[in-house]
């Protein structure tokens, strides 16, 4: 099954290429905007020849690397703190749900008044979103333990440490685990929107400066970097996922499948 799906996803992935290569070939869409696959690749090979693009690159994963575990462990804290503590989760709701949709771009102005086109200017955007994505897991999660196990717990006198370690903990790491998978897709989303708009060195601003400067296959070759790096980034977030929650139903039952 799993040889299937990886012969469909390749067959998809050649036929996309084609058809980029097609495209602007045929004339449907002026090659000055929109290069051929090939002309996108030769690019490409030119990036990576290229020791200020891999420092970009270097910067972009910083960013994104600090910002989630910030975000990370801010997230978990705090939302095991907030389901622990009586009457703390309803105290904070209104604050959670109006903090919650504001969207990180509307910090912008605030992150280059604070830090100007530094790193901080990036981490700011990218904890502020990526805090939310955990932090609403765990919540769920905390939500979701038996009350039945909960009160067992009590009873046989487990004080709150013990109760989060065995009870709560293994109960909502499922929930964690799916709230940083979010969060390590919209943090690297945040990192290169802020290298872009902000100036911050990295891959946004190289695509910026590769736009402004009518380099359009190289712009286009940087694009196709970032999204291969969201692909790793995802691959590599449900493979810890599956590693850490083995023990889990879920996973248990995706491996059956």
């Amino acid at each position: 099954m799993r040889g299937v799906n990886l012969a469909l996803g390749a067959a998809g992935l050649a036929a996309f290429l084609a058809l980029g290569e097609a495209v602007p070939r045929l004339g449907l869409v002026k090659d000055d905007h929109f290069p051929p696959t090939t002309r996108i690749a030769d690019a490409l090979g030119r990036e990576v020849t290229d020791g200020a693009f891999w420092t970009a690159l270097g910067d972009t994963l910083t960013g994104w690397a600090l910002g989630l575990a910030i975000a990370v462990g801010a997230g978990v804290a705090v939302g095991l703190v907030v389901s622990v503590v009586p009457y703390l989760r309803e105290a904070t709701a209104s604050t959670i749900e109006f903090l919650r949709p504001i969207p990180s771009v509307a910090l912008i102005p605030l992150a280059v008044l604070l830090y100007g086109t530094e790193l901080r200017s990036v981490l700011l955007l990218v904890v502020y979103a990526a805090f939310w994505q955990v932090l609403i897991q765990v919540l769920y999660g905390v939500q979701d333990v038996d009350p039945v196990a909960d009160e067992t717990a009590r009873s046989y006198g487990l004080g709150t440490w013990a109760r989060i370690r065995h009870v709560l903990w293994p109960t909502a790491l499922p929930y964690v685990m799916t709230g940083v998978r979010l969060a390590a897709a919209v943090a690297l989303i945040l990192a290169v929107t802020a290298e872009l708009v902000i100036g911050a060195p990295g891959l946004g601003a190289r695509i910026a400066v590769a736009q402004t400067s009518q380099a359009v296959p190289e712009m286009y070759a940087l694009i196709v970097v970032t999204g291969v790096l969201g692909l790793l980034i995802n691959v590599g977030a449900r493979t810890v996922e599956r590693r850490t929650l083995a023990w889990h139903q879920s996973v248990r039952g995706e491996v059956a499948v």
